[in-house]
């Protein structure tokens, strides 16, 4: 499908994929501000979420890659600086596992590699913070008028412990293109999970931002913007072929 989206500046394209029950124009808001002088910056709903209206979710992640991919062909950009945090970090690093020759960069945040051992716990407090979301009216008032479909739809798929996509987020194969990972300090998984991705792949940069946790963009939004640009910059003014080969 092609996603609805946004767009604001001129210049290399970075797209930015939100986190989940966000949107392109809710999420980011900072690092988008920041961006936009130098660079094209486009932000588009996910499958499911604002106007990208979709009932199907059944095979979420793969199919979100390809809608990006369809919507990047709509628009005849070939090539990215791909940011994604959580939900969209996961879309993220599929679609550049699925389509590398489309990215110029990748940025990730809020992925874990590994399943934990304590995922049990984990998916838990999970499933009970979802149940309180859904038992609080005027949260999900404000859910229903940001999302044409039924997002609640999107809270079921993680009621299976087995939803989380750790097939793919276990190695970075195949990305050649610089990486870089940002986590807070407060999310164990994650940082674990920066520390083997930059054992593993010299093309990966790690950021480990304090007092911050799975949601870093948001909770340092200044700092995760000022690293971003820095990553970008660097990114464009070095031999990506260099690094390809």
């Amino acid at each position: 499908m092609i996603l609805n989206f946004d767009s604001i500046g001129e210049g290399e394209p970075v797209v930015f994929l939100h986190t989940g029950l966000q949107t392109g124009a809710s999420d980011f808001k900072l690092p988008r501000e920041i961006l936009k002088d130098q660079r094209k910056v486009l932000f588009p709903d996910l499958r499911g979420h604002g106007k990208s209206h979709h009932e199907e979710f059944q095979n979420y992640f793969v199919d979100s890659a390809e809608d990006l991919k369809e919507t990047l062909d709509d628009i005849n950009i070939d090539k990215v600086h791909l940011v994604g945090c959580s939900l969209g970090g996961l879309v993220s690093l599929l679609f550049a596992k699925q389509y590398p020759e489309r990215i110029t960069s990748l940025t990730l945040s809020g992925v874990t590699a590994d399943k934990p051992d304590n995922w049990d716990e984990l998916h838990a407090d999970e499933a009970s913070f979802q149940k309180e979301l859904l038992n609080n009216k005027e949260l999900v008032r404000q859910l229903d008028q940001r999302h044409e479909s039924d997002w609640k739809q999107l809270i079921h798929i993680a009621e299976n412990k087995e939803w989380y996509p750790f097939d793919f987020t276990s190695d970075l194969e195949g990305i050649k293109v610089p990486i870089l990972y940002i986590v807070g300090e407060g999310n164990k998984a994650e940082v674990e999970s920066a520390v083997k991705y930059q054992r593993q792949y010299e093309n990966v940069h790690v950021s480990v931002i304090p007092f911050a946790s799975h949601l870093v963009h948001e909770q340092k939004p200044l700092v995760y913007a000022q690293q971003l640009e820095e990553f970008l910059d660097l990114v464009e003014g070095i031999d990506l072929q260099h690094l390809e080969s």
